[in-house]
């Protein structure tokens, strides 16, 4: 029952996380399930009264940096966007659940933004999703990503001034920045 009324809570914050960690919503879905299948075994560690949200973020953040790691040593595995062609041969002409999600959550970005995040490295892009669409406080990103405050604070801005390098020719054609404050950024 603490493990219901504490950790559920933060469910969809967590899946709208991984939705944009790892660009994909069966991958999200699955980073998720074992996200909580890690805090369920070990919630007899977590200290109650102290923050569960930021646990769990850290958690899922460690779960997907082993992911990657796992899988960028695995060979032989195939490249969606190499195959991306013959998948949309394969589906059926039916609205698929799955679909809908995933233009609802590509839809919440534009592509270029989406692109943009997808370069920053992963420290940077978990600290600027976390703070600028999760909303969390430092203190919060600094529990999730096991990193003092500080360094949060250097990962956002470097991360933000990444961001503002990659989108500033966006900025400018979709009418975000006047000519005074594109002159500023060049």
């Amino acid at each position: 029952q603490r493990f219901q009324s504490e950790a559920v809570p933060y469910l969809d914050a967590l899946y709208n996380f991984a939705v944009r960690m790892t660009g994909d919503v069966d991958d999200a879905g699955d980073l998720v399930q074992e996200t909580y299948m890690k805090a369920w075994r070990f919630f007899d560690s977590f200290t109650s009264g102290t923050n569960c949200k930021a646990w769990l973020f850290r958690i899922l953040k460690n779960t997907y940096i082993n992911r990657y790691r796992k899988a960028s040593r695995e060979p032989d595995t195939v490249d969606y966007d190499e195959i991306q062609h013959c998948v949309h041969l394969l589906r059926s002409d039916r609205a698929d659940a799955n679909d809908l999600q995933e233009s609802y959550f590509n839809g919440l970005l534009g592509d270029e933004i989406t692109v943009a995040m997808k370069r920053l490295p992963t420290d940077f892009r978990s600290v600027v999703m976390l703070c600028d669409v999760e909303g969390l406080t430092y203190e919060e990103i600094a529990q999730a990503v096991g990193c003092p405050i500080g360094t949060v604070r250097s990962r956002l801005h470097r991360g933000r001034k990444l961001l503002r390098a990659q989108l500033t020719s966006y900025a400018r054609t979709h009418g975000f920045l006047g000519a005074t404050h594109a002159l500023a950024l060049d």
